[in-house]
C-alpha cells in the first residue's frame, strides 16, 4: 500500500482518496478508522462502579459464563455487551479474534510461545497471557505481518 500526503494552503478541507483494484477487508477497516472522528471508550463495571476503558489499555476481551470481560493489567472488568459487539467496536483499534471466545489487542503483544497442542500462547506487555486457537493463528500472523490490516480476511 502506498500513502501520499499533499499538504497545502490551497485545500479548504481534508479529503481522503483511496485508489484500489478491488474492495477488501483491509479497505473496509481503513475507511472505518478514517471516519471515526472521536476516540472510542468502553463502559465497564468493576466492583459495582462504572469505569471508562480506553481500548489502548485493554489486553484482550473474553466471554466466560455468558458474560464479557476486558483484561486491563491484572483487572477483569465486565462489559455490558456481547463479544461480537465488542469486536466490531474494537477492530479499528487493532483487535483481532484469538479464539471463539477471545479477541486480543495486537498493539499490546510482547511475545509468543508455541504450545504443545498447536495453539499459540500470547504474552502481553502487562504480564497477562492468552491463547490463540489453531484456527486463528494464520489470520493473526497475517495481521501482524501486514501492520494490523488484513487482505481479504
Amino acid at each position: 500500500m502506498n500513502v501520499h500526503i499533499d499538504i497545502s494552503e490551497k485545500y479548504e478541507e481534508t479529503t481522503v482518496t483511496i485508489q484500489a483494484k478491488e474492495w477488501t477487508k483491509e479497505l473496509e477497516t481503513l475507511v472505518r478508522m478514517v471516519k471515526s472522528t472521536k476516540p472510542i471508550r468502553l463502559l465497564g463495571i468493576d466492583a459495582e462502579q462504572s469505569v471508562l476503558l480506553d481500548p489502548n489499555e485493554i489486553d484482550y476481551v473474553y466471554a466466560e459464563n455468558r458474560k464479557v470481560y476486558a483484561a486491563v493489567q491484572k483487572q477483569r472488568i465486565e462489559l455490558k455487551m456481547k463479544l461480537y459487539e465488542a469486536e466490531s467496536l474494537l477492530e479499528p483499534h487493532q483487535f483481532t479474534r484469538f479464539s471463539k471466545s477471545v479477541i486480543g489487542n495486537l498493539n499490546r503483544i510482547q511475545r509468543f510461545e508455541l504450545a504443545f497442542n498447536g495453539n499459540l500462547c500470547v504474552h502481553f506487555t502487562s504480564g497477562n497471557k492468552e491463547y490463540v486457537s489453531r484456527k486463528y493463528v494464520a489470520q493473526l500472523k497475517e495481521k501482524l505481518l501486514s501492520g494490523g490490516l488484513t487482505h481479504g480476511n
